[in-house]
């Protein structure tokens, strides 16, 4: 029996839209392709959510490779580009029903430090559980070793547990550690379902 939700952060609870972002801090599509390249397409994203650098060390690692003229708009872009983030469509309302209906609830999201500056804007702490943020405890989805963590923070039981996340990979991730999961796709008609709401 599920006794237990665990969501992903990015396009499941916040969409993630980096070409508004983009469009904010560069004039030109050719301008906007090589910083969504370098700087969300780049090693340093994934560097970020591992917890290996801040939101804020990316800067000095990616000017090396960009045109001088585009440093000061990638500053501002890494200082704000959390602009870019939204509420999905009845995140917030399923969250709350969850909870209604008795639902631990929890985030194990991939995210780099600026996690904590910006998730509680569209969602308050008290609404969950727990939350457990890959760059805090330098561990990343789809690694086993994360769900295994969550499990033992929080004293879940795998079995227990629905976890919903839009890779397929996180997903899989889950299922090899016992969790039901579901790959979501703005789909939480087939999520009711599969708690039997």
């Amino acid at each position: 029996m599920i006794k237990n939700i665990i969501f992903d952060m990015g396009n499941v609870l916040l969409q993630f839209r980096p070409w508004i972002a983009l469009e904010e801090f560069f004039d030109t599509a050719e301008d906007r392709e090589l910083i969504n390249r370098e700087l969300f397409m780049g090693p340093e994203w994934i560097m970020g959510d591992e917890g290996r650098i801040t939101n804020e060390q990316r800067y000095d690692l990616i000017c090396p490779r960009i045109p001088g003229r585009l440093h000061l708009a990638l500053k501002r872009c890494i200082e704000g580009w959390d602009m870019c983030l939204a509420p999905v469509p009845g995140a917030y309302a399923f969250c709350q029903q969850a909870k209604e209906k008795g639902y631990g609830i929890y985030v194990l999201s991939n995210a780099c430090n600026r996690f904590h500056h910006f998730f509680p804007r569209y969602f308050p702490d008290k609404l969950f559980d727990g939350v457990v943020v890959s760059s805090d405890v330098k561990m990343i989805k789809p690694d086993p070793a994360v769900y295994r963590h969550i499990c033992q923070a929080y004293g879940l039981t795998p079995e227990e547990c629905l976890f919903i996340d839009d890779r397929p990979e996180n997903v899989e991730g889950a299922i090899s550690m016992g969790m039901k999961a579901v790959v979501f796709q703005d789909n939480w008609e087939e999520v009711r379902r599969k708690l039997e709401w």
